[in-house]
C-alpha cells in the first residue's frame, strides 16, 4: 500500500444513520463533548442540552443532526446546514461536525456517516460539500483524499467569537479593547427568540 493510499472497511450491514430525533438531545450533547475532547478543545465547549434542543432539533433550528447506531448504540454523529456558493451558483452543505466514538473506529462508520450526509447534498442539488479538519489528524486527511476531497490550502479560515462580533456590530472595530458603542440599543443586544417546546421529534424527516 502506498502513502497515499487508503483503505476503508465497508460498515456493518446493521448500521443504522437516521436523522436525529428531540429524544436524542442528552446523547447527542455528550457526544458532542467527547468530540471537544478529542480535538483538545474542550476549553472552546459550551453545548448543554438545552442548546442542543433549540439550535439542532428544534423548530427554527440552524443546522441538521444526524446519528449513527450499532447494535442498538449510539456510535457517532454528524452536523450539517446548507450553504450556498456565489461562484457554482448552487446551494451547497457544509458539514459541522463528524464524530466516531473511540471504540468504533476502523469499521467504515466515519466513512458511511460522510456518503449519508453526501447524498443529502447530492439529492439536493449542491455544487459543493465542504468540512474542515484539524492538520494533525492524518487518518481523517487520508480518508478524505481517498474519496476526492481536496484540501484548499490557499484558504485561511477567519473567525469572530461572540465578544469580538458584538464589539463590531455597534461600530467599533473588533479589537478587545474597544468597547460597545450603541448604549445598548444594537440589535446584538436583543435576546434570541426560544424555540417552542413542542417540537414534533421528526428531526426534520417529516418536513
Amino acid at each position: 500500500m502506498t502513502e497515499n493510499t487508503h483503505s476503508c472497511p465497508t460498515a456493518p450491514a446493521d448500521l443504522i444513520i437516521r436523522p436525529a430525533t428531540f429524544e436524542d438531545a442528552p446523547v447527542l450533547s455528550g457526544l458532542i463533548t467527547e468530540l471537544a475532547a478529542f480535538e483538545h478543545l474542550d476549553h472552546e465547549c459550551v453545548i448543554s442540552v438545552s442548546a442542543v434542543r433549540e439550535h439542532l432539533l428544534g423548530l427554527n433550528r440552524s443546522a441538521e443532526a444526524v446519528i449513527a447506531e450499532l447494535d442498538g448504540m449510539v456510535v457517532g454523529f454528524a452536523v450539517y446546514y446548507r450553504t450556498f456558493s456565489t461562484f457554482a451558483a448552487r446551494p451547497g452543505v457544509f458539514l459541522e461536525d463528524l464524530y466516531i466514538r473511540p471504540a468504533f473506529r476502523h469499521r467504515g462508520l466515519g466513512r458511511a456517516l460522510l456518503q449519508y450526509v453526501g447524498s443529502i447534498a447530492a439529492r439536493n442539488g449542491a455544487g459543493r460539500f465542504e468540512w474542515t479538519t484539524l492538520k494533525w489528524n492524518e487518518n481523517a486527511r487520508k480518508l478524505y483524499a481517498s474519496i476526492g476531497a481536496e484540501e484548499k490550502s490557499e484558504w485561511l479560515l477567519l473567525r469572530m467569537n461572540s465578544e469580538s462580533l458584538a464589539k463590531f456590530s455597534c461600530g467599533g472595530d473588533g479589537h478587545p479593547s474597544d468597547g460597545c458603542r450603541c448604549g445598548g440599543k444594537g440589535v446584538h443586544h436583543a435576546k434570541p427568540e426560544t424555540a417552542s417546546p413542542g417540537h414534533c421529534g421528526c428531526g426534520g424527516a417529516g418536513h
